[in-house]
C-alpha cells in the first residue's frame, strides 16, 4: 500500500472495516477532499476517538481517518451550498466537511462525534467547563443591552467562551474562518487558497523543546478583508514556506529574493501571510518578525522615490531599527515590501504627532476627523507603531497601530467605518478573545486595490491568536 499513508497515520492502514465492529456509528456520507476540493461518497465508521472512512464496507484498507482530539469542534454548516446537511469537524490540523444523505442523520452523527470528543477529555458533556460545543455550535455569551432593551443571544465582546480559550490556535483560526460569510462556500477559490496555506504550516511535532509556532489574524472592521499570519523557527518553516509559494505560482525570482534577504538577516523566526477579500482578492508573502537595523530591512525593498522619502523621514526622526520586515510573493509586479517600526517620541502626544506627520510626508491623505478624534482619545502609554508598505511605483499603504484598544473604542470605530458590532463580536468569540491586540488606522493608495481590496481609509483589528509550544 501507499507508504505515505502509512507514515501519515503512524501505523499499518490495513484495518478492515469489519475488524472495527462493534461500531459507535457507521454509514455512508459524502466528504470533501483536502487539496482537491471534490466530493466523494465514503463509508464512515466511528470507533472510539477515530473516524475511519472506506470506499465500501467490505474494504480491507481504510481510505483515510480523522483523529478526534480534545478541543475538536463538530458543528452544522447550514450556509454551504453543496447540501443542507453539511457539518464540519475542526481538528488541530484541518477542518473536514461532509454530509449524510438524510437530514435526520445529521444530528445523529454530530451527537455521536461530540460524545466521542468528550471522552477524549475525560469529562462528561454536561460539564460546563469542558468547552463542549453543541450541534449548532451556539456559544452562550449572556445578553447585551442596547438603549435599555435586553437582546438575547447577542455575542458579548466582553465575554470569552471558555471552550475556545482551551482550544489550540489552529482550531481557533479554523473557527474564525468559519464565521466569515465569504468563506462559507466550499467551492470558493479564496477558501481553497486558505486551505492550501493552512496545510503548509509545519506541524507542532516538528518543534524542538521550548520552541513555538505563533498565529495571528487581522480583519477590517466590515470583515470584508482578512490577513492570516503564522511564524516559527526558520529551520522548520523555510521549506514548507517555499513549497507553498511554488504551489500558488510565486515567481522564482521572488523565492530567490527571500533566500537572499534571509541570508543577510539570518532570522531565527520567519513566517508566511495571506490576504483575502470578499471580492476574491488573494495575495501572500513572507515576513521576518525580528528586530533588525532599518538599513538592513531596506534591502528587501525595491528602489524608488518612496524608499528615498522613507529613509529621509526616519533619519530625521532618529528611527534606526525595525521589528518586522515582509514582502509579497504575487505573480505580477510591482512588488510590495512592508516595514514595521515603533514611532519615536517620549509620550503618546509626541508619537501621535510623528505618526500624523508620516501620513503627510509620505503623501497620504489625513486620517478622517471622526477616526482622528477617537485616536486622540486613546492616550495609550504602550507606544504607537507604523506599518509602511512601499513599491517601485510609490507608497502603497500606511498604517498607524495602537495597542489594546478599549471595548468602547472598538465599538466606536466599527460605527464610523461600516462595521457590524455583532459580527465582530462573533469573530472574537471564535478566537477566544475579548478584544484586539492592536487597531490600525490604515490607508491604501488609489490604484493598489486592483478592484478587489478597499482603497482609501480603513480600520483594521489585529488579533494575537496564540502559540503552539513543544514542551
Amino acid at each position: 500500500m501507499n507508504s505515505k499513508k502509512k507514515q501519515k497515520y503512524g501505523e499499518d492502514i490495513k484495518v478492515a472495516a469489519s475488524a472495527l465492529y462493534p461500531y459507535d456509528k457507521d454509514g455512508y456520507m459524502t466528504k470533501q477532499g483536502g487539496s482537491v476540493k471534490n466530493w466523494r461518497t465514503r463509508y464512515f465508521i466511528l470507533k472510539d476517538n477515530k473516524l475511519y472512512y472506506y470506499k465500501t464496507p467490505k474494504d480491507q484498507v481504510f481510505t483515510g481517518r480523522i483523529d478526534l482530539e480534545p478541543g475538536s469542534v463538530i458543528k452544522e454548516e447550514p450556509g454551504l451550498k453543496k447540501s443542507p446537511n453539511i457539518f464540519s469537524i475542526a481538528t488541530q490540523k484541518r477542518i473536514f466537511f461532509m454530509f449524510p444523505e438524510k437530514t435526520e442523520e445529521v444530528k445523529s452523527w454530530i451527537d455521536a462525534l461530540t460524545k466521542n470528543v468528550e471522552k477524549t477529555k475525560g469529562s462528561s458533556p454536561s460539564n460546563p467547563n469542558t468547552g463542549h460545543t453543541d450541534a449548532n455550535h451556539t456559544t452562550t455569551t449572556g445578553t447585551t443591552t442596547t438603549n435599555g432593551t435586553i437582546q438575547q443571544n447577542k455575542p458579548d465582546p466582553l465575554k470569552v467562551p471558555t471552550g475556545n480559550q482551551e482550544m489550540g490556535p489552529r482550531v481557533r483560526l479554523t473557527l474564525a474562518k468559519s464565521v466569515i460569510n465569504f468563506l462559507k462556500d466550499p467551492e470558493s477559490k479564496v477558501l481553497e487558497f486558505w486551505q492550501i496555506w493552512s496545510e503548509s504550516i509545519p506541524p507542532r511535532d516538528d518543534l524542538q523543546a521550548g520552541m513555538a509556532i505563533e498565529f495571528s489574524v487581522a480583519t477590517s472592521a466590515d470583515m470584508q478583508k482578512l490577513t492570516w499570519r503564522t511564524s516559527g523557527p526558520q529551520n522548520i518553516f523555510i521549506q514548507k514556506m517555499v513549497d507553498f509559494f511554488w504551489n500558488v505560482g510565486a515567481p522564482e525570482s521572488e523565492i530567490d529574493r527571500l533566500n537572499d534577504v534571509g541570508a543577510r538577516i539570518n532570522p531565527f523566526k520567519i513566517g508566511s501571510w495571506i490576504d483575502m477579500s470578499a471580492k476574491g482578492g488573494m495575495d501572500g508573502g513572507w515576513f521576518f518578525p525580528v528586530d533588525v537595523p532599518l538599513k538592513v530591512g531596506i534591502d528587501a525593498c525595491d528602489t524608488g522615490s518612496s524608499v528615498t522619502t522613507l529613509m529621509e523621514w526616519v533619519e530625521s526622526k532618529g528611527v534606526t531599527d525595525i521589528f518586522a520586515v515582509g514582502r509579497d510573493m504575487g505573480a505580477a509586479p510591482p512588488r510590495q515590501t512592508e516595514l514595521k517600526f515603533k514611532v519615536p517620541g517620549p509620550n503618546f502626544e509626541e508619537q501621535l504627532k510623528n505618526g500624523l506627520d508620516a501620513f503627510n510626508v509620505f503623501g497620504f491623505p489625513p486620517i478622517p476627523d471622526g477616526a482622528l478624534k477617537i485616536l486622540r482619545e486613546s492616550k495609550t502609554e504602550q507606544g504607537l507603531s507604523l506599518s509602511v508598505i512601499s513599491s517601485s511605483e510609490g507608497f502603497v499603504r500606511l498604517g498607524l497601530l495602537v495597542p489594546r484598544p478599549a471595548t468602547e473604542t472598538v465599538l466606536s470605530l466599527c460605527s464610523i467605518s461600516g462595521g457590524n458590532h455583532d459580527e465582530l463580536a462573533a469573530f472574537e468569540a471564535s478566537l477566544g478573545k475579548d478584544g484586539p491586540s492592536f487597531v490600525e488606522y490604515q490607508y491604501l493608495m488609489k490604484g493598489f486595490g486592483y478592484g478587489v481590496y478597499k482603497e482609501g481609509f480603513d480600520i483594521v483589528f489585529h488579533y494575537d491568536v496564540g502559540s503552539e509550544i513543544n514542551s
